[in-house]
């Protein structure tokens, strides 16, 4: 079976949950043989590479390293996990102010270690923001980053649907939802987004 490219992936955050598990699912779904885990906690990435190696995945390079520059360089592709989790009693702005701070430092290493990255996913919260601040940092163009900002806008719905007493909409739009708004998109003269999954 092959791969969907030979390009080096990395994954930062890896030591936590999420990331490791994104980094067995990249894996599964053969996106690439050249995958990088990285988190500054090294013990516990030590234990996530080893796992990924038991499972024995073939004709896989599975790289490890807590050294930000040795895990960004020559990536073709980022996502980020990294950042604070939410601790109890705090707010989306308290857990804002370290993930923004982590986000602009994300930012300015792919700056400096991996300035062609072809593409970068940001999955830390508040996604939506943290990935702006990211992309201003990374300095590279808005169709190079993704987040996971759509759960901040579906919170969002649900909270306002809450508000005014109405049904809450769908968490992801029909194909029909699609089409009409590229076409409410073409009709304004603008370009279709690329689809990501």
């Amino acid at each position: 079976m092959e791969f969907l490219t030979n390009d080096k992936l990395t994954i930062v955050g890896a030591a936590g949950m999420i990331g490791s598990n994104m980094a067995q699912t990249a894996l599964m779904m053969r996106l690439t043989p050249n995958i990088c885990l990285y988190d500054p906690y090294a013990p516990a990435l030590e234990g996530v590479a080893e796992e990924l190696y038991h499972c024995a995945f073939e004709g896989v390079n599975i790289t490890w390293t807590s050294d930000v520059k040795e895990a960004l360089s020559g990536a073709a592709y980022v996502v980020s996990s990294g950042g604070a989790a939410r601790k109890a009693g705090m707010t989306r702005e308290d857990l804002l102010k370290g993930n923004a701070e982590i986000a602009a430092q994300f930012g300015k290493d792919i700056k400096a270690y991996c300035p062609d990255v072809k593409h970068v996913v940001v999955v830390f919260n508040p996604a939506d923001i943290t990935g702006l601040v990211t992309l201003i940092y990374a300095g590279i163009r808005p169709s190079q980053l993704s987040t996971l900002a759509a759960l901040d806008s579906t919170r969002l719905r649900s909270e306002l649907a809450k508000y005014f007493s109405m049904p809450a909409a769908p968490a992801a739009p029909t194909a029909a939802t699609a089409s009409r708004w590229r076409s409410s998109l073409r009709r304004r003269s603008l370009p279709d987004a690329p689809c990501r999954s």
